[in-house]
């Protein structure tokens, strides 16, 4: 069911029919826009797609079966279930409302905060949001977001403001002292990089071209890690090497042991792809527990979100790496 419309003068768009398609899908990421034309300029309708082409997966309903809930494909989206620290969701985007949630029950912390990044993505997109002197405003709703109102976030996320690659810009901004370390598997990453966060704001495309969105830059430094940093490595071992005091953040994207689509309806046709066999994703599973037991950080995960990614991470996978996950963090006593 659409759930946003949004009137845009004629001049926003390009003449024709494939240019606006690409257009409002490079700006919308997660949701469809479809256009009409009135009177009075474009009349944009967004929802969450329903299109199995859209998701690529060609055995996505076996693991919607598997999920449960009856959930359609335009149901995805919105779909999460907490059980103690651990969220499950099938968007990412999620994560964030998971952290806002945390951050209400915890209070600003003194200690920066760590990260932990599991995923095949930076996720450092520019939300949609626009920087207003009040805060950040959501230009579908028109409502404001404030990380220490989880209602706030949620909404942002329903809208599309908040989406899969963007959802963690949002928290550097807000807590500038965050340390991240990223891990990441070849191609993507192939050996360990350090960079020094910078915020930065770039300007608004489509919806109000001049408003400002939040942004970020990652600037190359010397091997150095720490507040305000950034590591992203394929080394379980650089990937957790002298982590300071101070609460610990997991989040989990599944397309870090497998990224077969990477929501690419031409995945065929890539020559290099993250695409190994289940047998190597568990065994990837139990590799990164035993390395958080052995730097004795389990006991700091203030709070764990998985993501199972449509699109991204094969479908028949989800269950057999979920039981995995599960008695991964059972044996961690993170629950």
């Amino acid at each position: 069911m659409p759930d946003n419309v949004i009137t845009l003068p004629f001049d926003r768009l390009p003449g024709t029919a494939a240019e606006r398609h690409a257009t409002l899908r490079d700006y919308f990421c997660d949701k469809d826009a479809c256009v009409k034309r009135t009177t009075g300029g474009w009349e944009l309708t967004l929802g969450w797609p329903n299109d199995a082409a859209r998701h690529v997966d060609p055995k996505l309903s076996a693991g919607l079966a598997w999920w449960g809930e009856g959930l359609e494909r335009s149901d995805m989206a919105l779909s999460m279930r907490r059980s103690g620290r651990i969220l499950s969701t099938l968007y990412d985007s999620w994560t964030l409302l998971s952290w806002s949630e945390w951050l209400e029950r915890a209070g600003l912390q003194a200690a920066p905060i760590v990260v932990l990044h599991v995923d095949d993505h930076r996720d450092l997109g520019a939300p949609r949001l626009f920087v207003e002197q009040a805060g950040w405003r959501d230009p579908m709703t028109g409502h404001l977001v404030d990380l220490a109102q989880p209602n706030s976030v949620a909404s942002a996320i329903r809208s599309g403001a908040i989406g899969m690659g963007s959802f963690l810009t949002p928290f550097l901004h807000a807590f500038p002292t965050t340390e991240v370390r990223h891990l990441c598997q070849p191609p993507k990453a192939v050996d360990t990089r350090d960079f020094r966060v910078e915020l930065t704001e770039e300007q608004d495309t489509l919806l109000d071209p001049g408003a400002l969105r939040p942004a970020v830059d990652l600037v190359p430094v010397a091997r150095e890690t720490g507040p305000g940093r950034y590591r992203i490595t394929p080394d379980l071992g650089d990937w957790l090497q002298g982590i300071g005091p101070g609460p610990i953040l997991l989040h989990i994207d599944m397309d870090y042991f497998n990224n077969r689509y990477d929501g690419d309806s031409d995945w065929l046709d890539r020559r290099r792809k993250l695409d190994p066999s289940l047998a190597s994703v568990l065994d990837k599973v139990d590799a990164l527990a035993d390395a958080l037991h052995g730097a004795r950080l389990a006991s700091r995960l203030e709070d764990v979100v998985i993501a199972y990614s449509p699109g991204f991470f094969p479908s028949e996978y989800w269950q057999a790496a979920d039981e995995r996950l599960r008695a991964a963090f059972a044996r961690l006593d993170v629950r």
